[in-house]
């Protein structure tokens, strides 16, 4: 089985299948992630104890690619602190805008979802759960891919 087959079943079961989805009743941090470009629209319910992830859950109207993006990274990110989860934000992005040839094998699962680099356009849906975490963790409540600046700048953006 390639690499591309491999990504869009993943993709496909973490759409039909997503993990993590809902709300909860009271989150000690909420943040709503909003992709103007496709028009993905999250909520990301956190409870954090002691600087810990104990449950994240998210729901929301967002295309195939966000909605697995956000299943995978619900699933990657429970039970880990905050510095932790920070680090694989900064991580996930660098996999997906970077053209450089690092090795990513450590980021396990999510590695598969590298595939987005090849669709520049789907770049941000990807991305949005990501920023959308970092906002609730830091309580700015809402996250936008068009505050990306690595995203935003044309020259990064026409190397996708």
């Amino acid at each position: 089985m390639s690499l591309k087959s491999i990504y869009q079943e993943v993709i496909l079961d973490h759409n039909r299948k997503p993990r993590n989805y809902g709300s909860l009743s009271h989150p000690t941090h909420h943040a709503t992630g909003h992709n103007p470009l496709c028009g993905d629209r999250i909520d990301l319910d956190v409870n954090m104890l002691n600087e810990r992830i104990e449950e994240i859950v998210f729901r929301g109207e967002s295309c195939a690619i966000c909605k697995a993006s956000s299943s995978m990274m619900t699933n990657a990110v429970k039970g880990r602190s905050r510095q932790e989860a920070e680090a694989l934000i900064q991580e996930f992005r660098d996999m997906l805008v970077s053209r450089e040839n690092k090795d990513f094998d450590h980021l396990g699962r999510l590695k598969v979802l590298a595939g987005v680099r090849d669709l520049p356009t789907r770049v941000k849906c990807a991305i949005l759960p990501w920023h959308t975490l970092h906002a609730a963790m830091n309580s700015t409540g809402d996250a936008t891919t068009e505050a990306d600046s690595h995203l935003n700048n044309k020259p990064v953006a026409n190397n996708y």
